[in-house]
């Protein structure tokens, strides 16, 4: 089969045309794969960022396939598997849960922190390939509606499902009932910052502040549904600057309160510190990017004013400790229009034009979503930007 492989961290990726197509585990499926995203996660895997990718590569000394936001159709069943079958069209989680830990219980049901969960493009070979083994289907797969495309459930495989948990399950954005009332700051707008945004506008909060380097990354940021934007660098005498007055832009912005939920999303020193002291008094602070260093986090200003700081890990399809899978949920937001993750796909790209978005991803991130849905290499580069017309 077709995928994109690479040996060691650093080096180019490149298409592998002579991969063996996997075998299902007895609890596992194959599924065929007709698109999946390029994600940041999965530059951080690349660049070593990650210790599941080195111990996968340390323990099977084999080329790695990265990838792990995909849809397909699946094609070879395992022995044990009874709730899947060949032909089934199926979003495919990256976090699949053993349903057997502690975490995974009963009293704790936190499925997104699982003591033994397997990850596409981390633990295993991931989805950026013309076939994907996936192992505990039963669990953890979920069926398409007939009408969510594979493009939509490629983009809700990680980013929007992340956002989902990081603004409403841990964010606890409707917790009371007033999200009507709240203003939701979001740090580092690509494509899981601009999910954070349409999660939080589909849910109705009041104010929501957009705060990037980019200024078309902002104006996208207006289209799908920010109130603001703050733009964290400014041109002068032709240099980057980092602009000093986010934070205060912010409490302007908030009347002095500040924001009732901060949201990471670009994994940066800056934005986590900003975030933080964006945050009012009383409010909550959500880390969902992935920092490449550790920040230091001004914890006085947080002692002092009682904020929440919380972790965000991606999402499972399995109902957690608040009785909902996000999975589910969203693919209903979906279907009735509410939520619309088309608009967040920038381009549909072969394989070969997918690793170079990839490799070049730490200096000209996309500001959408680039779905991989040729693994032929016919597709051309010549692709449209949809973003000029998403609303």
């Amino acid at each position: 089969m077709i995928g994109a492989t690479y040996n060691t961290f650093n080096e180019p990726i490149k298409v592998s045309t002579d991969l063996p197509i996997p075998h299902p585990s007895s609890d596992g499926v194959v599924v065929k794969i007709m698109a999946t995203g390029v994600c940041r996660s999965d530059w951080h895997g690349w660049r070593g960022h990650d210790d599941d990718v080195k111990q996968f590569l340390q323990a099977n000394g084999t080329p790695f396939i990265p990838g792990h936001e995909a849809s397909g159709v699946v094609v070879e069943v395992g022995l044990d598997v009874r709730n899947f079958r060949v032909g089934d069209r199926v979003a495919i989680p990256f976090i699949l849960s053993c349903g057997k830990c502690r975490e995974c219980g009963d009293k704790r049901r936190r499925p997104t922190v699982c003591e033994d969960q397997h990850q596409p493009g981390f633990t295993m070979h991931g989805t950026m390939a013309e076939f994907c083994a996936i192992t505990r289907a039963d669990r953890n797969l979920k069926r398409l509606p007939p009408d969510v495309s594979f493009v939509e459930a490629g983009a809700l495989g990680c980013r929007f499902t992340t956002a989902y948990r990081a603004v409403l399950q841990q964010g606890k954005l409707c917790e009371d009932g007033n999200s009507s009332e709240k203003t939701v700051a979001v740090f580092g707008c690509g494509g899981l910052g601009l999910s954070c945004i349409m999660i939080a506008k589909a849910f109705d909060a009041q104010k929501i502040i957009a705060v990037d380097v980019s200024e078309h990354t902002l104006q996208l940021s207006l289209k799908l549904g920010a109130t603001d934007v703050i733009c964290a660098k400014r041109l002068d005498s032709k240099l980057l600057q980092k602009d000093e007055n986010v934070q205060q832009t912010i409490l302007d912005l908030t009347d002095g309160i500040g924001a009732d939920l901060t949201i990471d999303a670009g994994g940066f020193e800056q934005t986590c510190i900003d975030a933080v002291w964006a945050c009012r008094r009383g409010g909550r602070m959500v880390q969902v990017g992935l920092p490449a260093k550790q920040a230091a986090l001004p914890m006085a200003r947080v002692a002092g004013r009682e904020i929440e700081i919380v972790g965000s890990h991606g999402f499972s399809s399995v109902a957690d400790d608040t009785g909902v899978s996000a999975l589910d949920h969203i693919l209903e937001l979906v279907e009735t229009g509410r939520l619309q993750p088309r608009k967040l796909v920038e381009r549909e790209v072969s394989l070969a034009e997918g690793i170079e978005v990839l490799m070049n991803m730490n200096t000209s991130s996309p500001r959408g979503i680039v779905m991989i849905t040729d693994f032929g290499g016919s597709r051309q580069s010549s692709n449209t930007n949809k973003f000029d017309n998403c609303v």
